[in-house]
């Protein structure tokens, strides 16, 4: 009883980990972004995002699960030596995210308190520290994880409610959009590489790893804690972009171009509202600079001895090492979006690396993968490098 008690505890950290490391700082600047941007039309990047992502997560935790094996260790077992460019990727991807989500936390308390921006990532940063630094930093971070989840999910929803969005335009344009979906490629790629892209899809499936649930026998309740993960995040993103398409539908509704979500906060609810987005930014600040960290650097400790036997110095350094870059470099938002469309950019090579993996016997033994997962996933792999060959096509070479 306990111990299905303990496991539980632990599903459910594994589900908000991966769920409120996809709702970071990037996620709200994306989503008040884009919003603004195309409108209505956004329903659609969030219903085909979603999909892709839930597919990309099913295929990768599973695998991880009954291989138990991380990431890195899994592509190396594919190809030796590629387990270190999977790791080099994602961990310079982690930490151009947590730059962005230390950020994230300096501009949530700045809206809070009104305290500089930097400071405020600061004190971001030394709570990143401090939960690393209890030697029970796995159950903290579960219960944090938890706790701050449900909070922003709250707080989203009231103000969603507060602005009257069209609800049935945004039903409509969810598989009709209205510009074509040739008009939402960027979006979807950014949405996808902010959901699952570079370490966040590992995120969740590392956590169980570290708890014990791994093995077939323990594939329904991977399943579970991977459905309730893209669940959370689903919601969260279907009623922030439902509060920011209220604010821009509201007359006289002054948005302010250099910080749409917190603007978009400030014209729905007043000064009340715009503390409440101070809060929840700086909450999907805290759990991302959580995500970010615990999974780049479980990335690296078990390619490097080092890094294994001293991993949670090396978490403290890692954030650390966020912090004085954005001190130094500072412009988070900016950073956020490009993050989150390079993120995209790394998903199709991961992907592709656990779909190959999965029929291996010598990575997942007797384990016979769905061949559902496998199609979808490999459809997932072809749409996203299509979308990232297309992005790079509009914005680079025209």
């Amino acid at each position: 009883m306990e111990k299905n008690k303990s496991n539980l505890s632990v599903l459910l950290g594994a589900a908000f980990l991966m769920a409120t490391s996809a709702i970071g700082p990037g996620f709200m600047t994306q989503t008040a972004t884009f919003t603004t941007k195309i409108g209505a039309d956004f329903a659609a990047v969030i219903l085909i995002s979603i999909i892709f992502s839930y597919i990309a997560q099913l295929n990768v935790w599973r695998v991880i699960a009954v291989s138990k094996m991380r990431g890195q260790d899994i592509a190396n077992n594919v190809l030796p030596g590629l387990g270190y460019v999977i790791a080099l990727l994602v961990a310079i991807g982690g930490l151009a995210f947590n730059i962005g989500n230390i950020g994230g936390a300096g501009l949530g308390l700045n809206v809070i308190f009104g305290i500089d921006v930097k400071i405020g990532a600061a004190i971001g940063g030394v709570i990143g520290i401090i939960l690393f630094s209890s030697k029970q930093a796995s159950s903290i971070m579960d219960r944090v994880t938890q706790v701050l989840g449900a909070l922003m999910i709250i707080l989203i929803a009231f103000v969603a409610v507060k602005t009257k969005p069209p609800v049935g335009e945004s039903v409509h344009t969810a598989v009709a959009p209205v510009g074509g979906f040739k008009s939402i490629v960027q979006p979807t790629l950014t949405l996808i590489g902010g959901t699952v892209g570079g370490y966040i899809i590992f995120s969740g499936g590392h956590r169980l790893i570290d708890a014990g649930i791994t093995g077939e026998e323990n594939l329904s309740q991977v399943n579970k804690s991977a459905s309730l993960g893209m669940l959370v995040a689903f919601i969260v993103r279907v009623l922030l972009f439902l509060a920011i398409l209220g604010v821009t539908k509201m007359a006289n509704a002054q948005i302010d171009p250099d910080n749409i979500a917190a603007s978009s906060f400030l014209a729905a609810s007043g000064v009340v509202g715009y503390k409440i987005f101070g809060f929840v930014f700086a909450a999907a600040a805290f759990t991302s600079v959580v995500g970010a960290a615990y999974t780049s650097v479980s990335f690296l400790k078990t390619l490097f001895k080092f890094v294994e036997e001293h991993e949670n110095m090396v978490t403290i350094l890692f954030i650390v090492i966020s912090t004085i870059l954005f001190i130094l470099i500072g412009k988070p938002q900016t950073l956020l979006v490009v993050v989150g469309t390079l993120n995209g950019f790394i998903l199709p090579i991961t992907l592709a690396v656990i779909l190959v993996a999965s029929q291996k016997k010598k990575i997942v033994g007797d384990y016979v993968h769905s061949k559902v997962l496998f199609v979808l996933g490999w459809i997932v792999v072809a749409v996203t490098a299509f979308m990232g060959v297309q992005t790079l096509i509009t914005n680079i070479i025209k």
